[in-house]
Order: C-alpha cells, then structure tokens, then sequence
C-alpha cells in the first residue's frame, strides 16, 4: 500500500480527478499532513480545465471518521485567532467553490469533519450500511465545520439537530432518506455506481456544469425574486462562454420515445 495518505490521480482524457483518502488503519481521519496535501491537489485541479468532476473517496472499510484526535489537541495548546486558517475550513470551502462537480463516495464510518466532506461535495453515493454521524457533542465539542456545512444542506431542522445533540449515527439509507446522501446503494455497489455517476457527468460541456453548480449555490438562500435576477445574469454569463441551442436537431432525435440521458453534446469534449 502507498506510504501517502491522500492518492491523487488526474485524468485529463476521462475529464475526471480521482482523490482518495489512504489511511485506512486510522479509519481514514484526517491528519494535518493530509489536509494540507488534500488542499494543495484540490488547489491544482481547480485550475485544470480539463478536469470536469472530482471524485472524493477512501480506502479500506470508512470514509473517513473525522479530524484526528491527535493532532487537533496539539493544535489546541496554541492562541486561537479569529478567521484562522484551519484545515477543514478551506477544504470544505475550496470544494464548494472549484468549478468541477464534486462526488463523494461514502462507506462505513463517516464522522465529524467526515460529514464536513460529505457536505461540501455537490453530490454524494453512500453504502447503505455506512454510518454517518457527530459523535462531537459525546466528548464536549458541538461539531466545528461539521456543524454548518450540516444545517447548509437544508435538511430539515430537527433532523439536523438530532445529528449535532446525539451522537447518533444514521444508515446510508436513513441519510438519503432525508436528503443528506444524493443516493444509497448497496456496498458491493458503490464503487461503480460512483465511477458511471463521474463518468456520465464528466461527458457534458464543462461551461454547463460550472454554471449549473454557480446557479445552485448563487440561488438557493435568495428570495424567489432575487433567484429569478441572479439567474438571468448567470444565463447571461454562460451563453459568453459557449452556445447552448447549437445542436437543437440532434438532442430532440435522441429524445424521441422518452425521456433519455445518453444525449452528448458535440462540442462537450
């Protein structure tokens, strides 16, 4: 096995960034050697234009069961400042911010700053016997990072609140369910559910997928009016990029007889 804790490989002929987290003694938690590697890859897949979709998972039987332990009570020994820079924090917000589509593939124990990851993925395939939790509030913490990437999913509140204050772990299905996984599968079933999911995404334009995923984040905390402004302006936007009406005739035969996702555009390559 690698001696490298975060295995990055990039593919600019499949359009896909594969990040995968390797500690799997540790149940994959997360080191500051590792968040710092984590932020430097995710920094140069943000600017690979090639690169359409990145998908976040994890070796061994977890994806990842938080921060390590560790090397945060160390961290703690020194003067906290606000607006810090902290591992966690610029991970989750780089991946919510990088152009690409991100995918994260969730099995076994996903905990604390797991869920952190989880949460700022635009999409996310679980186990369905994953274990996806908080166990903070159990060792006198409410969750730092977790906590509002966890109530900016929008689940509903006393879902939430039940994750933050119990420590309890919901299924991979109780977390679709609710609306925290995009999609549970069957364990057997991840991996290659995750793999056609990146596969499928990364054949669309790349101007398409930014702009959907700018649209999405811009909208959903606006008033139903100011959505509808924001979103003109961001159609306005991806038309100076590319043209979305230029191969009409084409996508409508492929339509035909219902509905159907094998449709590529010729200019999405």
């Amino acid at each position: 096995m690698s001696e490298e804790h975060v295995v990055t490989r990039v593919s600019g002929a499949e359009h896909i960034a594969w990040m995968r987290l390797n500690r799997p003694e540790k149940k994959n938690c997360l080191s500051n050697k590792m968040m710092d590697k984590m932020i430097v890859d995710i920094k140069a897949i943000t600017e690979n234009t090639d690169i359409k979709v990145l998908v976040l998972s994890a070796a061994g039987d977890s994806f990842c069961s938080g921060l390590d332990l560790f090397d945060l009570r160390e961290a703690n020994t020194k003067e906290h400042r606000f607006g810090r820079s902290e591992g966690t924090r610029e991970i989750t917000q780089l991946l919510r911010k990088m152009p690409q589509i991100t995918i994260a593939s969730v099995q076994g124990w996903c905990l604390g700053g797991g869920i952190a990851l989880l949460n700022a993925c635009d999409l996310a395939i679980g186990a369905e016997d994953a274990k996806i939790g908080m166990p903070e509030v159990l060792r006198g913490s409410y969750g730092e990072v977790a906590t509002p990437t966890l109530f900016h999913t929008k689940i509903p509140l006393k879902q939430a609140f039940y994750i933050s204050l119990t420590g309890r772990n919901l299924s991979g299905v109780e977390a679709a369910r609710i609306g925290l996984l995009s999609k549970a599968v069957p364990t057997a079933d991840l991996e290659a559910s995750v793999d056609a999911l990146a596969r499928e995404i990364a054949s669309r334009h790349r101007v398409t997928l930014t702009h959907a995923k700018i649209a999405g984040y811009t909208e959903v905390d606006l008033s139903f009016a100011d959505a509808m402004a924001a979103d003109e302006l961001i159609g306005h936007r991806q038309r100076f990029y590319m043209n979305p009406l230029n191969d009409v005739e084409k996508y409508l035969g492929s339509q035909k007889g219902g509905g159907s996702v094998t449709y590529k555009k010729p200019d999405a390559q």
